[in-house]
């Protein structure tokens, strides 16, 4: 599943190359007929994100609101003025990271015929955007958009004023272990599986220590260093935890065998103390840890 970074750049992209245009709304696929006749001929104003929850709104107060989930995925493709990556969501190339566009067609004549199961085709004047395989895709209005943000916790790349002491706050009532309540959209929004195993990791927390141990100091430090790594994140496009001493090559990119602390590196020595990283799964999910740092 995109951790909240790639959904971040999602929101940006459609900012970029949709906003303030009309839109021709479909649902080749069919199951998404009636909300694509809501959506359908209307100006999209804004794009916005926030965890993993993506939000077109339109100049009538509808939004679309997609969540990609496992199996979701948009492609993007247009002429030479349609800035788009041609795919971000599953399947994810090299881990987090989407694979880009030139956005350079000169001979573009509209949209291709839809391939696959496409929920919902975007076409603008230059270009068009197709999802599928989405958990959650949905016309909604502006009230049902605020009870779904509503259930959210707060998002470290929002990181709006008092976010950092509502997170310390839901971290800090609850008796459940750190790891799972990173994970927790109500508690964090946008982290997923790698930030979680490197954030905890990169704080020397232990994975198992229950939220309500956790000092208001220690979680602050968690709330910023997930502010840190995933505005990284959004900037380069994919997960890089790790400094550059730590890189074998120093050419601009980062090989993956590099690019995480613990996330995927079970049985490997750790980077900093040479103790073999451990996993095992809490809450149906493998984590990754140090046995020796995360103490």
């Amino acid at each position: 599943m995109p951790e909240g970074h790639s959904v971040h750049r999602l929101a940006r992209q459609f900012q970029d190359v949709f906003g303030g245009r009309r839109l021709a709304v479909s649902s080749p696929q069919g199951r998404f007929t009636a909300g694509a006749e809501l959506l359908n001929g209307h100006v999209m104003t804004e794009a916005a994100a926030h965890g993993k929850q993506l939000f077109l709104r339109f100049d009538h107060d509808v939004f679309l609101h997609v969540h990609l989930g496992l199996y979701g995925a948009w492609n993007f493709g247009g002429d030479s003025s349609f800035r788009g990556a041609s795919s971000i969501g599953a399947p994810r190339r090299i881990g987090e990271s989407e694979t880009a566009s030139t956005g350079e067609d000169h001979d573009y004549a509209g949209p291709p015929e839809p391939v696959g199961a496409v929920r919902v085709r975007l076409v603008s004047d230059h270009g068009w955007a197709d999802l599928r395989g989405a958990t959650t895709c949905a016309a909604i209005t502006s009230d049902e958009a605020a009870a779904v943000l509503k259930r959210l916790g707060p998002d470290p790349l929002r990181n709006l004023p008092g976010d950092r002491d509502e997170f310390i706050r839901r971290l800090s009532r609850r008796k459940t272990a750190v790891a799972l309540l990173l994970m927790d959209q109500s508690v964090l929004a946008g982290v997923g599986n790698i930030y979680r195993a490197e954030v905890l990791f990169r704080q020397a927390l232990d994975p198992w220590t229950p939220g309500n141990a956790i000092d208001a100091a220690t979680a602050g430090r968690l709330w910023d260093d997930a502010v840190q790594a995933m505005s990284d994140g959004v900037r380069d496009g994919r997960i890089v935890t790790t400094p550059p001493r730590l890189w074998t090559v120093a050419n601009g990119t980062v090989p993956d065998a590099d690019a995480h602390f613990v996330y995927k590196r079970e049985g490997l020595p750790c980077r900093a103390c040479g103790t073999l990283v451990g996993m095992a799964e809490i809450g149906t999910r493998k984590l990754y840890w140090c046995p020796g740092c995360q103490l």
